[in-house]
C-alpha cells in the first residue's frame, strides 16, 4: 500500500501526506516521561499531589499510546518492506512493552497512587522512560534513515533545503547543508 518514492515511503495512515503516527506519538511520550518526572518530584517531596499526577499521566499515556499505535500498525502491516526491517519490529515490540509496563504501573497505583508510586512504580516509570528514548531513536531511524512516512518534497520552494551546496545566505558558515 504505502507508495515508495525516490526519497522515502508514503505512510498509509496520513492526512494530506502527513503521517498520523508521527503526529500522535508526541502525546504518549510526553505523558509517560511526565509520569516519571512527577514520580521523582513525589519521591523528593512526598506531596501526594504528585503521586496522583503520575497516576493520571500514566493513564493518559496509555490511552494516547493506543491511539498512536493504530496508524503505526496500519503502516507496519500495509507497507510490506517495513516488516522486513529489524528496526521496525524492535520499535513496535519496544513500544508494546512500554504500554504493558504503564498498565502494570497503573495497576500498582490503583487503590493508592502514593503507595504505588514508591518502589516498583518509580522503577517502572524509569524503565519506561529509558525504553521510550531508545524506541524514539528507532522511530527516528525509520523516518529519517529509511524514509518511512518522510517524503522528500521536491517542490521549488523547498529545493534549497535538499542541496548539498550551502544556501548563499549561509556560505562559509557551515549552515544550509543537507539536514
Amino acid at each position: 500500500m504505502g507508495r515508495f518514492h525516490r526519497h522515502g515511503v508514503e505512510s498509509t495512515a496520513a492526512i494530506a501526506g502527513h503521517p498520523l503516527h508521527h503526529m500522535l506519538v508526541v502525546f504518549p511520550i510526553a505523558f509517560l516521561i511526565g509520569a516519571f518526572a512527577t514520580d521523582l518530584v513525589f519521591w523528593n517531596t512526598q506531596d501526594t499531589f504528585w503521586a496522583h499526577a503520575s497516576y493520571y499521566l500514566l493513564i493518559a499515556g496509555i490511552v494516547t499510546a493506543l491511539a498512536a499505535a493504530i496508524p503505526g500498525f496500519l503502516d507496519f502491516f500495509t507497507i510490506d518492506r517495513v516488516r522486513n526491517l529489524w528496526v521496525a519490529w524492535t520499535h513496535m515490540i519496544g513500544n508494546l512493552i512500554v504500554v504493558a509496563l504503564a498498565v502494570v504501573n497503573v495497576w500498582l497505583r490503583w487503590g493508592d497512587p502514593a503507595a504505588g508510586a514508591q518502589g516498583w512504580g518509580l522503577t517502572l516509570s524509569f524503565v519506561s522512560t529509558v525504553l521510550l528514548f531508545f524506541n524514539g531513536w528507532l522511530g527516528g531511524e525509520l523516518a529519517y534513515r529509511y524514509g518511512i512516512g518522510a517524503i522528500r518534497d521536491e517542490s521549488p520552494e523547498v529545493a534549497q533545503f535538499h542541496t548539498s551546496e550551502p544556501h548563499p545566505a549561509h556560505a562559509g558558515t557551515g549552515r544550509g547543508r543537507d539536514l
